[in-house]
This record gives C-alpha cells, structure tokens and sequence, in this order.
C-alpha cells in the first residue's frame, strides 16, 4: 500500500483529517468529544502548535494547524495514540480506532485560510437533512438554481450556530476561545479594524453559503492530493519534498509538468510541419500523439485539453488518447516516435 506523503515544515499549515476505523464512530457521547478538546489543548502545548480551526464529526475529525517545529508526524501519532488508548479503556474495547493513518495537506493561508476554515466550519449542516448533501451542493451549483426555502435556511443556521464540537462559535464570538485556540489570524484578514465587526464579516462570509445552498470545495484546485496553493507557492514545496516515487504516487503528481506549447514544439519536430496543417486531421498520429503527451504527461483535463487544442469536446479528446494508446501496442514505429517526443519532453525546463 502507498504511503502518504508527508510534508513537514516548521511555519506550515496544514488540513488535517482521520476517520473512524469502517467509518465507525470515534466519539460516542459528550465525555468522548469533551476529551478529544481536551488532549488538542495538549498536543497545542506540548508540540507548540497554533490550531486555526476545528470540527468533531461523529466519526472524524478536520483540524487546521499551523505547525511552530517540524513535528507534524509525531504530534498527530501522540494525539491519536492518546485518545485510542483512552477510548478503548473508556468504552471497553480494543484494537485501532482509527482508520489507517492521518491524512494532511499543506495549505497556503494567505489564499486558503478562511476559505478552508469555511469549509470546516460547514461540516455540521452538509448533511442530506438540510439538503446539502454532497449530490445536491453539485446541483446547486448548476446556473438558475432556485434558492433554498426560508425555513430550511433557518434550520441550517440553527444547526451551524448551535453545535458545540466545532471552533465557529468562538469565531462568532457566542463563546469565549479557549487558550489553545487561535482566531486571531484568520479573522484579522477579514479587513475590520474591530474584533465585533471581524466576527460580523466572517459569519456573514461562512453562513453565505448556507443561505445560497451551496458549499465551497477546496479539493478541485487540490495539487498532487496535498498542496493547497497558488503556483508559487507549490514550487516552494516542491523545492523541498523527496522520496520514492514507486512508494508515493504524489512525488510523481507534484513534479514539474511540460507545458501545452513545449509538447507542440516537440511534435511538430518530429511531424516536420507545423500545428496548424495537422491539428485539424481525424486520427492523424500528430495530432493524436500531442493529445496523448497533454493529457499523460502534462497531466491536463480532458476539457482544458480539448480547448487548447483548437475546441475539440471532452468525448473527443478522451478518444482520440484511448486510440492513440492502442496503437501504440502494435505499431513499433510509432511507439518509437512516442518515447522520442516523452524523451524530450522530460528535458523541458518550465
């Protein structure tokens, strides 16, 4: 099995999750979820964290962190272990908890900050009742969707403002902080100069989406299943990540990717024309090859893919890169031709 890739940086944030091992719950009642608080004010002191942000969901956790030291890994193993072997003594029971081991991403706060803290704090009403299950947020998001009903937008707002195991109340300021809990970060770039109007802005930009029926989802713009962040700052991370590529599929997914322009300077060297007189060629093998290298080594969308070759539709370009695949099985020629152009596109500098 693939181990997670882990990124430890001393000034790091990171999203941080682990579920109920079978999806079974790691809280059973209020003692259970009243400990857990307990050992994040721990593991806040002992490992000199700033927690930004937290949820308890029946059967996991979301937790955003900024880290002082490099010592993510062993402060989530502390943590864990901890509230296992207490929950295991507490209700009788034995054996891991946990679902294999955390997952965490890195995030840039300066540009996903308060836009994740907003998709934390939203765990509580995304829920099928409240009709923000995960199939009706995507509709919801669909043009000319009617708004929600005023009485369901009650309800979700009753449920968001009044649930206990999250850091949204303190944020609003329905509830003092506690010592280990740190809003000030993330509600001082709200642009206020008073800590009520602060508050005010950051409620109004969390229960927007309750009141639109729709919910942010960070994980589109998610990079190798770990980096949350702008280009620049995924080059920073880049910079000093390593390990086994064979071990840890995500190495692979954050290396630097050949751009759409240097794999049309490739095939058209090899082609000997350029773009332009074969782009437009029903199964050309230029032009089926450029679809091929963009889509399994520049690592585009289908949909990106097919506009930047000229407006060719999704259901085309998925094609046309399965077609190509296949005749590369039993065409030597072109399968040479294919390892020439991925040759060079690996000395591409971008």
């Amino acid at each position: 099995m693939a181990r997670p890739l882990r990124v430890e940086r001393a000034g790091a944030w990171y999203h941080l999750t682990a579920r109920g091992n079978e999806r079974q719950p790691i809280y059973r009642d209020p003692r259970d979820y009243e400990h857990f608080l307990e050992l994040l004010g721990a593991v806040v002191e002992r490992f000199r964290w700033r927690l930004h942000a937290y949820v308890l969901m029946k059967n996991h956790f979301h937790l955003l962190v900024e880290t002082n030291d490099a010592n993510l890994s062993a402060s989530m193993q502390w943590l864990g272990v901890s509230y296992t072997v207490w929950f295991n003594r507490r209700h009788g029971r034995s054996g891991h908890l946990f679902q294999g081991r955390f997952k965490s991403i890195i995030v840039d706060p300066a540009s996903w900050g308060v836009a994740l803290s907003t998709y934390l704090h939203l765990n509580p009403v995304r829920v099928s009742s409240l009709g923000l299950s995960k199939a009706e947020r995507a509709a919801s998001r669909q043009p000319g969707q009617p708004a929600p009903e005023a009485e369901l937008v009650r309800q979700r707002l009753e449920k968001l403002r009044a649930f206990r195991w999250s850091s949204y109340r303190a944020y609003l300021g329905l509830v003092p902080p506690p010592r280990w809990l740190s809003c000030d970060r993330l509600l001082e770039s709200m642009g206020a100069a008073t800590l009520a109007e602060q508050q005010k802005r950051y409620r109004e930009q969390v229960e927007r989406a309750v009141r639109q029926g729709t919910s942010p989802t960070p994980w589109d713009e998610l990079k190798g299943q770990m980096v949350l962040g702008p280009a620049k700052f995924l080059g920073k991370i880049r910079a000093v990540i390593s390990g086994n590529g064979r071990e840890q599929p995500a190495l692979r997914e954050l290396a630097h990717r050949p751009a759409w322009t240097a794999v049309i300077a490739v095939v058209e060297k090899l082609k000997g024309e350029p773009w332009a007189d074969f782009c437009d060629r029903y199964g050309d093998w230029g032009r089926d090859l450029a679809l091929y290298l963009g889509r399994r080594h520049c690592q585009l969308k289908l949909g990106v893919l097919g506009q930047l070759a000229g407006g060719v539709d999704y259901t085309g370009v998925a094609m046309a890169v399965r077609r190509f695949e296949h005749r590369l099985t039993r065409d030597r020629k072109l399968f040479r031709q294919a390892e020439k152009a991925r040759a060079q596109l690996c000395k591409v500098k971008v």
